[in-house]
């Protein structure tokens, strides 16, 4: 029996060991928020400064098209499926949750990034399309405005560095040339 239980502890850790080396780049003790898989394409590395906790103050406009009140934001990311993607989750004051993943495709050269929230409609996340370009990540989602006009839903991560950064979401028409933002985050690196 004594030597059943040994073999049974043994593979056990053997097991355990094996799996924790499998997955390196996975969030751990010594990488809370993961690290980068050197088999990802190096532009995982446009979030690298974002990695961590972040405290943010969000401004949002609110139903007359005026600003609603400053919200804080609690806006985590790390590096996950191994070190080959990236998720961000936004913690906020009036419980208006969001996730989103972020994917690098290498052949289209281009950011897909799937976002969820904790407000409907919750059958079919939004997914935006961009890239770097002149230190900022910018991104799209084709949406029409109330008034017909085809155009995108603009995202725009600015002022990246390892203390802090600036995120911009508007509507923007196909040519660009009228905006209309909608929210505003300005973020410190807690950690």
């Amino acid at each position: 029996m004594k030597i059943l239980t040994l073999i049974l502890t043994t593979s056990c850790f053997t097991f355990c060991f094996a799996q924790s080396d499998l997955y390196r780049y996975e969030p751990s003790k010594k990488n809370p928020y993961g690290a980068i898989n050197p088999e990802a394409p190096k532009e995982l590395a446009d979030f690298a400064p974002l990695i961590g906790d972040n405290q943010c103050k969000s401004v949002t406009r609110n139903g007359q098209g005026g600003w609603a009140d400053t919200v804080s934001v609690r806006w985590r990311f790390k590096y996950i499926l191994d070190g080959l993607a990236v998720q961000d989750e936004t913690l906020k004051a009036d419980a208006k949750h969001t996730t989103s993943i972020r994917q690098y495709d290498p052949v289209d050269k281009k950011w897909y990034v799937t976002f969820f929230s904790t407000t409907p409609p919750f059958a079919s996340p939004g997914t935006w399309k961009g890239e770097k370009v002149d230190g900022k990540i910018i991104l799209y989602n084709e949406q029409t405005a109330p008034n017909g006009t085809e155009g995108f839903y603009k995202i725009t991560f600015s002022d990246i560095s390892e203390k802090k950064f600036s995120w911009l979401g508007e509507w923007v028409d196909k040519t660009e040339k009228f905006s209309y933002p909608t929210w505003y985050l300005f973020c410190t690196k807690k950690q």
